[in-house]
């Protein structure tokens, strides 16, 4: 089972949790504790040294950097940002190459409301970013809000955007879109192509329970702060390892083994 963490995300302020990795230090900090704890891959955005979401190329550089100095975990970077951001701007991680190339950048195949506000991936955005992913030789997490977004990836593969079969992340408790319920990920996980490789990322009180549900079901699972930052209810998680770390305890409970890095690389079709 490959647990991914996402230890950043777009949303979540220092005001809301003090355990937050801001920092490039703190982003290589925390990573490597999450790899100790069990994640195979870490799903990565981008801080200001204030705080604010962005996607710079050279603060990307300088967290991958901090990251592999310290463990082997694999890196996959953002393209979704933070509501409003352009295209190129979304980007900024798809633009470094050699020793700082990411292993794996996300690609949302589709609009969707998010909360209040409209994450916006118009058809010619979505293709825009998937053929720079394509051009940089790494495969794409395909991620997944709504039925609908799995059709379009299909779509890509037609248009010679990606390759199918590929690896889908299914994104549920958004506000505004498919909720974490079992019947939802089952459905996902049955529409994909058939030979795919799958994970899911439950928002807020869902992702721990999910992580059971993901591993009963043969598939993969998303943990960390950008969709969570409680480890129980009122108890804030202290770092993504504690997240992870109890993951792991879940997954293993459920007869799982936990992927290496290395066997990650495998299971996706990473090269």
């Amino acid at each position: 089972m490959v647990l991914t963490c996402a230890m950043v995300g777009a949303e979540v302020t220092r005001e809301q949790t003090p355990y937050l990795p801001i920092t490039a230090q703190e982003i290589g900090e925390d990573a490597a504790k999450c790899r100790e704890a069990g994640a195979a891959m870490v799903h990565l955005h981008v801080r200001t040294a204030d705080g604010k979401p962005s996607q710079d190329a050279e603060l990307f550089r300088a967290a991958i950097r901090e990251v592999r100095k310290r463990c082997d975990v694999l890196i996959q970077v953002s393209t979704g940002g933070a509501v409003g951001m352009g295209v190129d701007e979304r980007c900024g991680g798809l633009t470094l190459t050699g020793a700082d190339r990411p292993d794996m950048a996300s690609l949302t195949t589709g609009t969707v409301n998010f909360g209040p506000d409209v994450f916006w991936n118009p058809r010619p955005l979505v293709r825009d970013i998937a053929a720079r992913i394509k051009a940089l030789g790494i495969r794409p997490e395909i991620e997944c809000f709504d039925a609908g977004m799995v059709d379009e990836a299909l779509a890509l593969q037609k248009e010679g955007f990606i390759e199918l079969p590929g690896h889908f992340d299914f994104v549920l408790g958004v506000g505004g879109a498919l909720q974490a319920r079992p019947e939802a990920l089952d459905f996902l996980r049955a529409y994909i192509p058939a030979g795919s490789t799958w994970s899911c990322a439950a928002m807020g009180r869902h992702q721990l329970p999910f992580v059971e549900l993901c591993a009963e079901r043969g598939g993969n699972s998303r943990v960390g702060m950008e969709d969570n930052i409680f480890l129980s209810k009122g108890v804030l998680a202290k770092g993504n390892h504690e997240l992870v770390a109890e993951a792991a305890k879940r997954a293993r409970a459920k007869g799982r083994t936990l992927a290496s890095p290395q066997e990650a690389r495998e299971l996706l079709r990473l090269g």
